[in-house]
């Protein structure tokens, strides 16, 4: 499931009047054009939030994908959602619905508004046909060249937030660039002092922290400073092989900083060889959850699962977007050095 999560900041108020807006709605606070999936927005939770999960390819899953919807809703004393069914399979559609209204139905929330979303028609699933499904056939035309165009998208390009036409264009910001990747790996291979055995060296966490954090806290301090050079990228990532160094880089990010956090690791993700990814992939999610971009943050998560399913803080993060847990339970700026026994 992705998720724009609780709390999330740089997301101004949509004043939805019609099914269009509601689907332009929906395209913002994820950040791209959603394809099979269904998309709930929360009318009145405790923190508000919404959330994206795929629709399964079996009917018999449709009642365990509804219930990863009602799940954080009930968690967030959620009473109103609406529910966006995007889909081009009118059938798939209306099972998908009945499952989901009959689980949030149980769970004592009232789902305001149904759609269906398909290529270029929406339906209302909403109604007092059989097994509560509207009788609507026909559907209302939906030109998507002037969805495009719709306020609520236009406001997103003014506020600097780019909709990316699918999650996979939004992933795909996420691929190793292969020459980048090269240029990183030759020199992270010359650094004498990246083995597992040195860098479990208190004394090396101490030098290569206070490096990290240093260099971490300069660069998203200035938005406009230049990337890091390669030569910057190896150290760094090759240091961040310790966790104890890892959490250097981590605690340079804060709230305020997420924006600028996001761009910074994800241009380091995009550098390191695959057996340096994971922290990258991991703070990037993390820069993306406190920035409120629950969809990016999956899409690097998934990058630090392919070359580490076991890695820790990933796992906790991933944890807190499942719970819809929101980016302010987080203080940030945290002493990386506490435990760290110099004597």
């Amino acid at each position: 499931m992705t998720s724009s999560l609780p709390g999330a900041p740089v997301r101004p108020a949509m004043t939805a009047r019609s099914p269009e807006d509601l689907v332009a709605a929906g395209v913002v606070v994820l950040g791209f054009w959603p394809t099979e999936s269904v998309v709930m927005m929360t009318l009145d939770a405790d923190h508000s939030f919404h959330a994206r999960v795929d629709l399964p390819p079996a009917p018999t899953d449709l009642p365990a994908v509804a219930a990863l919807l009602v799940e954080p809703a009930v968690h967030h004393h959620t009473t109103r959602v609406v529910l966006l069914v995007h889909t081009s399979d009118r059938v798939r559609a209306r099972a998908a619905w009945r499952a989901l209204r009959t689980a949030f139905r149980g769970a004592g929330v009232d789902v305001v508004t149904a759609l269906h979303v398909g290529d270029d028609r929406w339906w209302s699933l909403t109604g007092g046909g059989p097994g509560g499904v509207s009788g609507d056939t026909e559907g209302t035309p939906l030109d998507r060249d002037r969805l495009a165009a719709h306020p609520f998208l236009a406001q997103a390009v003014v506020d600097g937030r780019v909709v990316q036409p699918s999650r996979a264009a939004l992933a795909a910001g996420l691929e190793p660039d292969p020459v980048a990747v090269a240029r990183v790996a030759a020199l992270a291979a010359r650094l004498p002092t990246r083995s597992a055995e040195v860098l479990a060296s208190v004394a090396v966490q101490a030098d290569e922290g206070a490096w990290t954090h240093a260099l971490v806290d300069r660069h998203l301090a200035d938005p406009a400073r230049p990337a890091p050079s390669d030569a910057e990228a190896a150290r760094l990532l090759g240091g961040m092989a310790s966790l104890r160094v890892r959490d250097a880089a981590w605690a340079a990010i804060t709230r305020d900083r997420a924006p600028v956090a996001t761009a910074f690791f994800t241009d380091l993700l995009r550098r390191a060889p695959e057996h340096l990814r994971a922290a990258p992939a991991t703070l990037t999610a993390w820069s993306a959850w406190q920035a409120g971009d629950g969809a990016l943050a999956w899409c690097a998560l998934e990058r630090c699962e392919a070359v580490d399913p076991d890695y820790g803080l990933a796992a906790l993060l991933t944890d807190a977007l499942e719970r819809a847990v929101p980016p302010t339970v987080w203080a940030g700026g945290f002493d990386w050095r506490e435990g760290l026994d110099l004597t």
